[in-house]
């Protein structure tokens, strides 16, 4: 690995790590990864809120070293950041997902995986070091589900979540124009994309084409067209509360519900025994009426507070986001293109080096708030 000093003089904050990747992959991978929906309101929204949350400094404290870490639903962690879980990680970079498996797993933090990331269960199981969470699109048969926690809970995957958030598929109109389409397949457009990106197109030639891996393993065909189909059709439901207290009886790990944006659904969470409650607007990529994230999250702290830890994601973008984050009453947040520009920009060195940015920018705003822990953070809330 290249020094992160002279690595981080070139590219200091999350932004340069985009700028470069959206140099390095092709048009088409770069608008599914840095695109909301609809006029990407949510999105900027997501942004723009969490750049209204002020931090009163405390100064005259002598010497600090700020300590960043926490436990969470029993597990410690070095950082309050883990990496999100990113459908179709490996279009982004040939072995995303296992590159920013063994980050995580280096920096001490959780790397989510997603039942559509490119990379299968049992691929990124023995990279996570032991602290790998699994994100699941509910499967609609009782068999699948059951053959799916199974797989998780033997490759290591110690806490299970449950996206909610996707009642039906968001539009993604930058995706389309772009000429991202599974149904469509690779088009002449995405080939004129492929031609300007060589190091990228030599990587996927040597990788091999992006499938649904974790669900490919059910259909007898690997094409991402017939593995879309079997998912459509046996995978994706919408969940009720039935199926998240099946959940509950069924895994015996932590379980977590994604895509909260409501207190009373807070509350039904809290209930049922949901041990994390994980606030998001799927970083604006779902609905574009949504409120930002951070908005919503400080009344759903106020109702489920101590009884299920609240995670938060949508829109970091640096540790500062982070430590707002906390601020507002987050336990935990999540990242999800912040990790994967810096895998698209640099691979695995990338995948360091994001996990680096957000940590030390963490650090520099605990220090700059005059909190010496995260649990001070909060006092240091104006708005």
């Amino acid at each position: 690995m290249k020094s992160i000093t002279r690595l981080e003089d070139r590219y200091p904050a999350i932004e340069d790590l985009a700028r470069r990747a959206k140099r390095r992959i092709p048009h088409f991978a770069w608008e599914y990864l840095d695109s909301g929906t609809g006029r990407d309101e949510a999105m900027d929204l997501n942004a723009a809120a969490l750049a209204k949350v002020r931090l009163r400094p405390e100064f005259l404290k002598g010497d600090q070293t700020p300590d960043t870490s926490v436990t969470l639903m029993g597990q410690d962690y070095a950082l309050p950041i883990g990496m999100a879980p990113v459908g179709m990680t490996g279009l982004m970079w040939p072995g995303a997902e296992i590159m920013l498996a063994k980050a995580a797993a280096k920096a001490g933090i959780p790397y989510c995986l997603s039942t559509v990331a490119a990379a299968s269960i049992e691929e990124v199981g023995p990279h996570h070091g032991g602290l790998g969470w699994f994100q699941l699109y509910p499967p609609r048969d009782e068999g699948l589900r059951r053959d799916v926690l199974a797989r998780a809970r033997d490759a290591g995957f110690k806490t299970l979540v449950l996206t909610v958030d996707i009642p039906a598929p968001s539009r993604r109109e930058r995706q389309r124009r772009a000429g991202l389409s599974i149904q469509a397949g690779v088009s002449k457009q995405m080939l004129s994309h492929i031609a300007l990106r060589p190091a990228w197109a030599l990587a996927t030639a040597q990788s091999g084409k992006a499938t649904l891996a974790t669900v490919a393993q059910y259909t007898k065909a690997k094409d991402l067209e017939t593995v879309r189909k079997f998912f459509v059709e046996h995978w994706t439901c919408n969940p009720d509360w039935a199926y998240v207290e099946w959940l509950r009886r069924e895994w015996g790990g932590n379980l977590v519900v994604k895509g909260i944006l409501s207190p009373d659904d807070a509350e039904a969470c809290a209930t049922r025994g949901v041990d994390g409650i994980w606030v998001s607007n799927h970083g604006g990529r779902q609905f574009d009426a949504a409120p930002a994230a951070i908005d919503v999250l400080p009344q759903i702290v106020e109702r489920v507070a101590g009884r299920s830890a609240v995670i938060f994601d949508s829109g970091i973008r640096s540790g500062l986001d982070v430590a707002r984050a906390i601020a507002c009453g987050a336990e935990f947040t999540f990242a999800g293109r912040a990790f994967l520009y810096g895998a698209a920009a640099l691979q695995q060195d990338g995948a360091h080096l994001a996990a680096h940015i957000l940590a030390e920018d963490l650090r520099n705003a605990m220090k700059q708030a005059g909190a010496e822990t995260l649990a001070d953070l909060p006092r240091s809330r104006m708005s």
